[in-house]
């Protein structure tokens, strides 16, 4: 039988290759979240971002949050999974700070509202407790 964690990252529209959520580390349901990722060194992005000195791309921090942010939208328990759920919108993001391959990148992600198809998302990506990225982001599906 599948976790929440399972169903939920099933059912958001990224492949394998381009998920930054490994491991949930809490998790309440349809509420908020925290997760962690390894940059592994081997994400196609970081050849060229930068030769010889590879740094994660800042709105792949914001896409970390918007994906544990569908991932606590989709654990709600009383309401519907999406369909096709999208990050739609991103406002205040802040880039603080870079991630190298080897670092543990500490997610967090809490649902700020939810109106049909929509959910408003606020969360940030942090590196042994200091903040790298924070963003407000809108992420959009169809309610089954």
């Amino acid at each position: 039988m599948k976790s929440d964690f399972e169903k939920a990252l099933d059912q958001l529209p990224h492949g394998k290759t381009f998920r930054f959520v490994d491991e949930l580390t809490a998790l309440l349901p349809g509420r908020e979240a925290c997760a962690t990722y390894r940059v592994r060194g081997d994400e196609g992005f970081l050849e060229g971002h930068f030769p010889g000195k590879p740094l994660m791309p800042g709105v792949i921090l914001v896409e970390a949050i918007a994906q544990l942010g569908g991932i606590v939208a989709q654990t709600d328990r009383e309401i519907p999974a999406m369909e096709d759920l999208r990050l739609t919108g991103v406002r205040g993001a802040k880039i603080l700070g870079a991630a190298e391959p080897g670092d543990v990148l500490e997610i967090r992600a809490k649902v700020e509202g939810r109106m049909g198809g929509l959910v408003q998302i606020e969360g940030e990506v942090a590196l042994a407790g200091r903040v790298l990225a924070s963003a407000r982001v809108t992420l959009s599906g169809s309610i089954s």
